[in-house]
């Protein structure tokens, strides 16, 4: 029989929110992957938690998960665990639960703490729809793209940033998504947490002189729908009524029907087009 791995959320600043599941799995498990063993012994000392550790992280990844899924075939029981929050979000967990599906193994999730759903319930932003971008990947053209991706995203976007780079992260943000609502969370659970809400354009300056300290969790508003009506609408102007019927009629709609949507991209009456085509 297989064994089960076990995905354990630790705490991201404040020991109290160790869950007892967490600690009880710890301890009954045969072996503990920890991103870093050295931080997580600090836990497990803490916690009174004597279970072997081995390291588990972003540059061993893939050959170390071969290693580990062999134990769990065996019939070991091993929990994930990573430096702080929860294991698989923006980690190399993710890679380990994958290959462990794929070889039929058992993955269950024993639920905690997260920086990203901890930031965003305290941002004052929607909380209705939201998307996680973890952290900006350091390769230029990537970067790139994610961000013009994130321009037309209606949703509450939530980022990762360490304080080295918050300045040049921000100064991107208001390049390609201009001034938009912004919270900017850091230490959070911790004694000195930080909760700062304030506009992309505010935030980049107040940082121009003072330096940024802690990790951050940034929650961006998204582009509103009656923004995105209006640009759209704004393009539809800059395009001849003639042509923008044409269009229509072009995929097939007959000519009633094509006024009718050329009128309500616009934002106009029927009968403007109407008088437009006269």
């Amino acid at each position: 029989m297989t064994g089960i791995l076990y995905l354990c959320a630790t705490p991201i600043g404040n020991l109290g929110d160790m869950t007892p599941r967490v600690v009880e799995t710890l301890r009954s498990v045969d072996l503990i992957a920890a991103e870093d063993t050295r931080n997580s012994l600090k836990l497990m000392t803490h916690f009174e938690i004597h279970t072997p550790m081995t390291s588990y992280h972003e540059y061993n990844k893939v050959e170390k998960a071969y290693t580990l899924i062999a134990k769990l075939q065996e019939g070991q029981n091993i929990a994930l665990i990573t430096d702080a929050g929860t294991p698989a979000i923006s980690d190399p967990g993710e890679v380990l639960v994958r290959m462990c599906l794929e070889a039929g193994i058992r993955v269950t999730s024993l639920p905690g703490a997260a920086a990203c759903i901890t930031a965003l319930t305290m941002s004052g932003l929607s909380t209705r729809r939201f998307c996680f971008e973890g952290f900006l990947p350091p390769d230029k053209k990537e970067r790139t793209e994610i961000l013009e991706d994130c321009r037309e995203e209606s949703r509450t976007m939530i980022f990762y940033e360490a304080p080295h780079h918050l300045k040049k992260t921000l100064q991107e943000l208001a390049a390609v998504l201009g001034d938009r609502k912004i919270t900017l969370c850091r230490e959070l659970t911790k004694r000195f947490e930080t909760v700062r809400p304030t506009t992309i354009f505010a935030a980049t300056d107040y940082f121009e002189t003072n330096d940024p300290r802690g990790e951050y969790v940034l929650v961006i508003e998204g582009k509103s729908y009656e923004e995105k009506k209006q640009e759209a609408q704004k393009n539809w102007l800059e395009m001849p009524v003639e042509e923008h019927v044409a269009l229509y009629e072009s995929q097939g709609f007959d000519r009633k029907e094509a006024m009718k949507k050329a009128a309500k991209d616009r934002g106009v009456s029927k009968r403007d087009i109407y008088q437009s085509l006269l």
